[in-house]
């Protein structure tokens, strides 16, 4: 749907034509060419002919690109979900690694506790815009599977290499982080 609006837009304006004189032309009204180039609505069938007529764009090629926008979309997603899924099993890692690992010591424990402020800190600083839940379950599911596998296999060992600590205070940072940043005005 925004490929569509964008393209249309930037017809127009190549071609010199102002939305008023696009809508005269195509015989649309001029609030339906507004909301479709800002993207609040898509074009039907007729619709789309008269713009597309009046601005000598294809129809069909137009609508072509837009479904490979869609498959672009889809692929993008799918290349984002498996980064996130090995972001969070490497943070997971790395403050289970730092706590618990033989021959950890309280330097490690120190750093891990570190790790798993800063580390939610800044990706909550990043994602500002991003709700608490949106934000923990794509950027906390390591933490909450490690957390879970601690509690199953075994509390009192969890609270004392401090991991438990750690893994908690980096959810509730992700999920509650936002509040630590002033919002612009």
């Amino acid at each position: 749907m925004d490929f569509i609006g964008g393209k249309i837009s930037e017809a127009r304006k190549t071609k010199g034509i102002t939305q008023e004189e696009l809508a005269e032309l195509s015989n649309v009204n001029l609030g339906t060419i507004q909301r479709i180039e800002n993207n609040e609505n898509e074009p039907r069938g007729k619709t789309l002919n008269l713009i597309c007529e009046v601005l000598q764009i294809n129809t069909q090629e137009l609508l072509r690109n837009n479904a490979g926008e869609a498959k672009n979309s889809i692929a993008t997603t799918v290349v984002n979900g498996i980064f996130l899924l090995a972001l969070n099993l490497l943070l997971a890692t790395i403050i289970g690694y730092l706590s618990s690992a033989s021959g950890s010591n309280f330097n490690s424990r120190v750093g891990a506790f570190l790790l798993s402020f800063f580390i939610p800190i800044f990706i909550v600083n990043m994602t500002l815009k991003m709700n608490g839940l949106e934000r923990m379950l794509k950027f906390g599911t390591g933490f909450i599977s490690y957390l879970t596998m601690i509690l199953v296999l075994g509390i009192i060992r969890g609270l004392e290499t401090f991991m438990i600590p750690c893994l908690v205070m980096s959810l509730a940072i992700l999920f509650f982080g936002h509040k630590l940043f002033r919002k612009e005005v």
